[in-house]
């Protein structure tokens, strides 16, 4: 039997012949976008996960950051980070911290369904958090705490900066005495350099709030700060430490505070996670000139 001569030429003629009949499947269903919701890492003999507890967009973001510099200022920063000037992205990210002895919860998120959903995605429930650590009473940091069916975490005991507490147990805010009021009696109330646990140090961070606090988590040699609100994003708080921002109830005392954990963190080469970071909110300083920059963790913290 002889067999034709199958040239690069004809095969290639013969590909085209056949029909397109089912090349493209076109009636696979969009997906929209997608995101992770924790993360979870190894620090010394210690779990650390970040939980994303809800995210949401943000217009005119010029009115939250950068309120001492004018429209122009802040479009060339928006700009050079090829960020639109129109919408920010906010992130809601409390962090549960296993310590091997406690598992302790940084935070709660902006309601009970959030929070409650994020800890499930990440393998737990809301029965197994023994320690609720507040790091100021901001609502998207309290919502979590309770809701209709009670309060969210019902084995835990709470652990708050005694000048926070005082200043919104005398403010009249909703909020604090609907969510955090009711758990006085089981809140243990500490100052900067106090532990909250084995291991976590209360850090000083005031003006955000009256007693904003960060945490230091140590162990077997590893340290991690969770810094909370210090700074609320990565270009237009972290990479502008002097801008201020809306949220910050002392605006002066916020700049100075995130001077001295910047430089702290970029000094030591500690990693951070920023409560409002993009998620999964872990990242590193650097000094950039007489400025700061902000580098998101890829892979060191797995290794």
């Amino acid at each position: 039997m002889t067999h034709p001569h199958l040239t690069r030429r004809r095969l290639l003629g013969a590909v085209a012949a056949l029909p397109l009949a089912h090349v493209a499947y076109a009636a696979a269903p969009m997906m929209g976008a997608s995101a992770a919701v924790h993360r979870r890492i190894t620090l010394g003999g210690f779990e650390v996960t970040t939980l994303l507890a809800g995210t949401m967009p943000r217009e005119d973001p010029h009115s939250i950051f950068g309120l001492n510099v004018d429209q122009a200022a802040f479009e060339q920063v928006a700009q050079d980070a090829m960020l639109p000037v129109d919408m920010a992205q906010f992130f809601f990210t409390p962090t549960l911290v296993n310590t091997g002895e406690a598992l302790v919860l940084f935070d709660t998120g902006l309601n009970p369904a959030g929070i409650t959903e994020a800890l499930t995605a990440a393998g737990y429930t809301p029965d197994q958090v023994d320690i609720v650590v507040l790091t100021h009473m901001h609502g998207d940091h309290i919502g979590g705490l309770s809701g209709d069916g009670g309060v969210t975490f019902p084995n835990a005991r709470y652990v708050t900066g005694t000048t926070e507490y005082d200043h919104w147990a005398a403010a009249g805010d909703d909020n604090f005495d609907a969510r955090m009021r009711p758990l006085a009696e089981q809140t243990t109330m500490i100052t900067p350099g106090d532990t909250a646990a084995p291991g976590i140090t209360a850090v000083e961070a005031f003006g955000h709030t009256p007693g904003h606090m960060a945490y230091m988590l140590e162990s077997d040699g590893k340290s991690l700060l969770i810094a909370a609100d210090f700074a609320n994003h990565p270009v237009f708080s972290l990479e502008q430490p002097d801008w201020e921002v809306k949220f910050d109830m002392d605006k002066p005392a916020a700049a100075a505070t995130r001077h001295k954990l910047l430089d702290m963190l970029a000094a030591d080469g500690t990693p951070f996670i920023g409560y409002h970071m993009p998620f999964p909110a872990m990242g590193y300083v650097e000094k950039r000139g007489d400025g700061y920059g902000y580098i998101p963790e890829s892979y060191q913290l797995r290794l």
